[in-house]
């Protein structure tokens, strides 16, 4: 295939919230520039984004998906547009950091009936992470309740002044195909044949002074870029000249200080060409991007890596899945120099050497193989043994790692086992391939609870995970809430505990006799033992026996079978047989006669309990800080977010199972949040008599 040079490529990235209409602009740039010669639909199941099993099914994004297409710039030269479609609902929040992190120019669709969503916000706030040039495309202004005044006000509201309407509608709602370009100062009217193609008319004298004003607040938001610039619109007003508009357009995109605001109509492709003309013309390509700032593999010396064509070869995988009848596929941007099929790399984050083998440009799961990959362009390989997502691989005489993507924490954990128990070792294995197409699921065994843990961004996260576990491995799983990892201590101290172990069965026979005392000490110091034997009462063999009774009783528990914390025991008297005596009946004894005192010294469950921190809406803190109050939460400090309002509280982690879609809940999805580990305290008296049953009733059941 053709061979476009890195300066006339284009990388963006389609995102919003979930139902904007991301994939079907994609499936329209595609239709509109000839790649694909039907105009597939979300509905039917045909897109070229949406491909996979699942989301077909649930007609939703679920995996970020890479297209290209060839478009004719205005000044007659080819650019490459590699496009990322993302999914919209925060669970797949992963897949769009992903998309964001290799691209450049940042595309946030807007409902133009719903306005400002959490998808839109969250979009916009992870374009600030990766510096992307940003547009906002209000969609569907085709329906019958489009709003594009109220949207586009509300589009200034949240992102601010630079917020630049671009275009506006001339009849939105179900007639809808035309709008008013307020650069060129034309009317633009779309054919009705989803082509996409459209013919330039007079702005009518109707809405001439909708289009001036419009045209007056562009231009100074342009003329806002530069000083020069400036001065002229304070002297001459909105007479800037084509070339100072491209000028001032242009740098105020690259610096992130104009966010210009289109109309559309993803459903008929009403739109799509004048904006693919727009990034084509004023958005950044790769060369025009600042050095990346990387660092060694030994150090954290920053090392800049310029968009050099003829640089030392630099790629950064941002996706890597698993493909039926392919084997892995590594998707990958270059970020210096160029790759070509048959060169080694090194991973820089494990030393191993690939040899890249086929590499392919990408059009959902259609594939055409490329000989080489230059400066700035997106690929994917086929058969990386040793690379995943998130490495850096580059040419043996530059040595370099690139900033990895900031994939986010997980905010819901489920427990798993078989259904079937021979497929233990075979389910580990699917869990490893699933974590290494999407880093933001984790799977841990807990040696504790004897549990393996999977944990998400969700419930929708975690469920299409284990239905693609099903699907594509055909492997069931039982799914529990994971057990808590509850503590025991003791509050009292009790002195002189006897137990004396005797067995007599014909033979030799068992005989172990202590007398222990325990006592608490300060939380965190752990289990302390203490040998106070005097005389020989209890020989010296046979202390370790003691010790080590003790602390298989304090890792087993006593009160729910978790583990017993910061103790003391002290062995200070006891007696032995010459002949029965050996160390399991020690073992024993002192197991049993720290039980007995355990029991007698004010025992208590305690609790991990973490700090939260939650964003959210001001217009949600009663149902917020009430929710959290209703899970024995304890509010630490209020403050403000940007435009959102953030709460630092403690909640105990068996409060927490089903929070992240509570919050979800509660807030109208624009709620989100994250947790660590603070400390274990005391459970409340009614919560531990509950805890005890339920532990109770299920040894009953074993």
């Amino acid at each position: 295939m053709e061979v476009i040079k890195s300066e006339n490529i284009r990388n963006i990235c389609i995102t919003g919230h979930g139902g904007s209409g991301k994939t079907t602009f994609a499936e329209g740039v595609l239709f509109a520039s000839g790649v694909v010669n039907r105009f597939g639909k979300v509905e039917e199941g045909n897109t070229v984004s949406d491909y996979h099993k699942d989301e077909v099914e649930k007609q939703l994004s679920i995996n970020s998906s890479l297209m290209n297409t060839v478009w004719k710039g205005s000044d007659g030269s080819n650019k490459k547009l590699n496009i990322i479609d993302t999914p919209g609902f925060m669970d797949f929040v992963g897949e769009v950091k992903a998309g964001l992190r290799v691209t450049d120019t940042a595309l946030i669709l807007v409902d133009a009936f719903k306005g400002i969503e959490v998808g839109t916000e969250s979009s916009f706030m992870m374009t600030n992470d990766y510096e992307n040039n940003v547009i906002f495309l209000v969609n569907k202004l085709d329906t019958e309740n489009a709003d594009f005044d109220h949207t586009a006000s509300l589009i200034q509201d949240s992102f601010g002044s630079r917020v630049a309407v671009v275009q506006f509608p001339v009849n939105q709602g179900t007639n809808f195909d035309a709008v008013v370009d307020v650069i060129r100062m034309k009317l633009l009217r779309f054919n009705n044949d989803g082509k996409g193609e459209y013919t330039e008319e007079d702005i009518p004298p109707a809405l001439m002074d909708k289009a001036k004003e419009y045209h007056q607040k562009f231009v100074e938001v342009v003329a806002e870029e530069d000083e020069e610039l400036l001065n002229k619109f304070f002297e001459e007003g909105a007479n800037l000249t084509d070339e100072e508009i491209d000028f001032g357009l242009k740098k105020g995109m690259r610096e992130r200080k104009l966010f210009p605001v289109f109309c559309i109509s993803a459903e008929k492709n009403i739109g799509t060409r004048d904006v693919l003309d727009f990034i084509s013309n004023y958005t950044e390509s790769p060369m025009d991007k600042p050095a990346e700032i990387g660092h060694s593999p030994n150090s954290e010396d920053p090392i800049e890596i310029l968009p050099k064509a003829d640089g030392e070869p630099v790629m950064f995988i941002f996706k890597t899945v698993s493909e039926k009848n392919i084997g892995e596929l590594s998707f990958f941007r270059v970020y210096s120099g160029k790759v070509k099929a048959g060169m080694d790399m090194i991973n820089e984050a494990n030393g191993k050497t690939e040899r890249l083998s086929q590499m392919y440009s990408m059009n959902g799961k259609d594939r055409k193989e490329m000989g080489e990959v230059v400066c700035g362009d997106i690929a994917a390989v086929v058969k990386l043994k040793d690379s995943h997502t998130n490495n850096t691989l580059s040419s043996k005489n530059y040595a370099v790692v690139l900033p990895e993507i900031n994939f986010p924490k997980p905010n819901m954990s489920l427990a798993i086992h078989a259904k079937n128990k021979g497929d233990d070792d075979k389910i580990a294995s699917a869990l490893h391939s699933l974590h290494e197409e999407d880093p933001t699921f984790l799977v841990a065994f807990n040696p504790e609870t004897g549990q393996t843990i999977i944990s998400g961004q969700g419930e929708i996260h975690l469920n299409t995970i284990l239905n693609r576990m099903k699907s594509k491995y055909n492997f069931e799983v039982d799914v529990t809430n994971p057990k808590i990892a509850y503590r025991e201590t003791i509050r009292s101290k009790v002195d002189n505990i006897e137990y004396k172990h005797k067995k007599q069965s014909g033979g030799r026979g068992q005989f172990g006799h202590v007398l222990i005392k325990i006592e608490p000490v300060e939380r965190g110091k752990g289990f302390e033992f203490v040998n106070a034997i005097v005389g020989g009462v209890v020989p010296g063999r046979f202390i370790p026996a003691v010790e080590k009774g003790i602390q298989e009783t304090l890792n087993s528990g006593v009160l729910i079978g978790n583990k017993v914390i910061d103790v003391k025991v002290t062995l200070f008297d006891g007696s032995y047989h010459n002949v029965d005596s050996d160390e399991i009946s020690f073992r024993i004894a002192a197991s049993q006669a720290f039980k007995k005192g355990f029991k007698d010294a004010n025992p208590v469950i305690l609790e991990p309990v973490y700090n939260v921190e939650v964003v959210f809406p001001e217009e949600f803190m009663g149902a917020v800080s009430g929710d959290i109050s209703s899970r024995r939460g304890r509010i630490q400090g209020m403050d403000v977010y940007g435009k959102l309002q953030k709460i630092s509280c403690q909640i105990p982690l068996s409060e927490m199972s089903d929070y992240s879609t509570k919050l979800r809940s509660i807030t109208q999805g624009r709620g989100y949040y994250d947790r660590n580990f603070s400390h274990y305290e005391d459970v409340p008296k009614e919560v531990e008599v509950k805890i005890i049953a339920e532990y109770e009733s299920q040894k009953a059941q074993e």
